[in-house]
């Protein structure tokens, strides 16, 4: 939907907003800012953006396995430990944002950290050519400066991702007014074609940058992300003055808020809750929260007026929204280690196959992974312009079904592609076993690379699900004035199930690797049983899916409208 699309059906008389302001501080108007217009702009950021993230993130583990020398257990390790700090970091600067900068200089900020965090890894890419003395070594292994310097380049990256990734989401979603009937539909449109977006980004750096990292060179392959990344920027402050700008109308920050609420209850925990919010329950008179009964007992912080502590009933209505999403978070994270595999063993797999195309050059391995992207790409659409509408019909629900619903459809289809992965390592296996290419790690298996593709494509219809749903249900469940960090919520997830994967990794490894044997993980992956860990992956995955569905058929949505 254009602007003027929007713009057509809204009468003059609603031109005016509230809460937001323009780049000159003044009341933002309707028909002059924000909408599909200063989205274009954000969703054209976050593509670049992944561009540079992923263009040194996807093939991380090659990098690490070839030029630094690292064994594939190290190098997984040291993958899942980079994407989980990526994913946590952001919770740093969302409260960053939301309390002090705001998610536009956040942004500003973030970038110019992303961008001399990619210049100085490139720098580490070139070291060897510009000044072999830096190895001790006659061979061509990397000096200790060039390991240093590389791995702070690394999470100054990061770094940088920590103040983007959120802020930059939930200011493109700020562009819409969740309470108007035409930017409500919308906005919740705006988070599916974000992700198409972002999508696209990854397939650039999937198909252009692994062929250059893998045939080319490391430099330019690093070289060029840190390029994207400096016009991402440009193009960020190219919209500035179409964007619209939230102001927090509260003194006190919203962390202040709610942490007090807590206080107050462990406070007051032995009275009951105060007559005057069970009045305010029963008489509906609370806004925006249609069922004040849920976790009565936070109610007990407004239990005492006497000592002038006592929390108001709006602070106690946002503690409650965020304890709200606790048993949500919670048991998604068992999922969130079936999608950290995407970058270390899936690729692994393809690297051991024959991956000839027939026109006198081989498909990277890393490149393997736009299969995902394009899955999501073609999937996107389909589900935005066909199944929502049909669903909208059926349910009257402006998303057509709720949040939840997509983000449990979504896990269900990715323990599928663990299963589907499991039974294709199975195969592989026994193709090495029968041509006798067992002890010859570095031979091809005389097995097409398309049989992983089922596994990639079960895996990408399933992130098209979940990771918009979680996207959207995290923005849009928090208090108004914390959706950077519901964004950084949501990818914290993620954060931990990198780390929760790297810790299964190096348990399995020392358990399954003793006495000389090979463990699950061995370098030889003719050798290795990574079929064994998908089924152990898909398993743990079946039971946080049981445990999600279980408390998503309580959970009671704040808003009504956008469920």
């Amino acid at each position: 939907m254009a602007v003027s699309d929007i713009e057509s059906e809204t009468p003059l008389l609603d031109d005016s907003m509230v809460g937001v302001v323009n780049y000159r501080g003044f009341p933002a108007k309707r028909s002059t800012s924000g909408g599909w217009r200063s989205a274009s702009f954000i969703i054209g950021v976050e593509l670049a953006e992944r561009i540079a993230y992923y263009g040194i993130g996807f093939n991380l583990i090659s990098y690490l396995t070839g030029p630094l020398g690292q064994s594939l257990v190290v190098a997984a390790q040291n993958v899942n430990t980079f994407n989980g700090t990526g994913c946590l970091l952001p919770l740093l600067g969302a409260i960053v944002a939301d309390s002090f900068l705001g998610r536009y200089r956040t942004i500003v900020i973030a970038s110019l950290l992303y961008v001399l965090g990619l210049g100085l890894l490139t720098l580490s890419a070139m070291l060897p050519s510009l000044s072999p003395s830096y190895s001790q070594n006659n061979d061509n292994s990397p000096s200790q400066f060039q390991v240093v310097l590389f791995f702070f380049s690394l999470y100054l990256v990061a770094i940088g991702q920590s103040g983007h990734k959120p802020c930059t989401q939930a200011f493109g979603a700020d562009q819409f007014d969740g309470q108007h009937p035409v930017e409500c539909k919308a906005k919740s449109s705006f988070f599916n074609w974000w992700y198409f977006g972002l999508c696209i980004g990854l397939s650039l750096a999937f198909l252009i940058l692994s062929y250059i990292q893998d045939n080319l060179n490391w430099g330019l392959g690093f070289g060029i992300p840190c390029i994207v990344m400096a016009a991402a920027l440009l193009l960020f402050l190219l919209g500035t003055k179409t964007y619209r700008y939230a102001i927090n109308t509260n003194v006190e920050s919203p962390f202040m808020r709610i942490g007090k609420v807590f206080v107050a209850v462990t406070r007051n925990w032995r009275i009951g809750p105060p007559l005057k919010a069970a009045e305010e329950a029963a008489g509906g008179t609370l806004p925006d929260h249609h069922d004040s009964h849920q976790f009565e007992f936070l109610s007990k912080a407004d239990g005492s007026k006497e000592d002038g502590k006592a929390c108001s009933v709006s602070d106690i209505e946002e503690a409650k929204a965020v304890r709200r999403l606790l048993p949500i978070w919670i048991t998604s994270l068992l999922f969130s280690i079936l999608p950290a595999q995407l970058s270390t063993f899936f690729t692994k797999q393809g690297i051991t196959m024959d991956r000839s195309t027939g026109l006198g050059f081989d498909i990277p391995a890393a490149s393997l992974q736009s299969l995902n992207t394009i899955a999501i790409v073609i999937f996107i659409p389909i589900y935005d312009r066909i199944i929502v509408p049909i669903a909208r019909q059926l349910t009257g629900k402006p998303s057509g079904i709720s949040m939840l619903q997509r983000i449990g459809t979504g896990m269900f289809l990715y323990v599928i592609s663990m299963i589907v992965a499991a039974l294709v390592e199975i195969k592989r296996l026994n193709e090495a076993e029968e041509h006798g290419l067992v002890d010859t790690p570095n031979a091809t298996i005389p097995m097409r690379v398309w049989w992983l593709v089922p596994q990639y494509v079960l895996s990408g219809v399933g992130d098209a699900l979940t990771m918009v749903g979680f996207q959207e249900f995290f923005y849009d469940q928090v208090p108004n004035e914390l959706r950077s960090v519901g964004i950084a919520l949501y990818l914290s997830i993620f954060g931990l199930g990198n780390f929760l994967s790297s810790f299964l990794i190096s348990a399995i490894e020392k358990v399954t690797g003793g006495d000389g044997q090979d463990s699950w993980f061995s370098d030889n992956l003719n050798k290795a049983h990574i079929d064994y860990f998908y089924w152990l992956v898909a398993g743990l995955g079946l039971l946080g899916l049981a445990g999600y569905v279980y408390f998503s058929k309580s959970y009671i949505y704040n808003k009504k409208v956008l469920v």
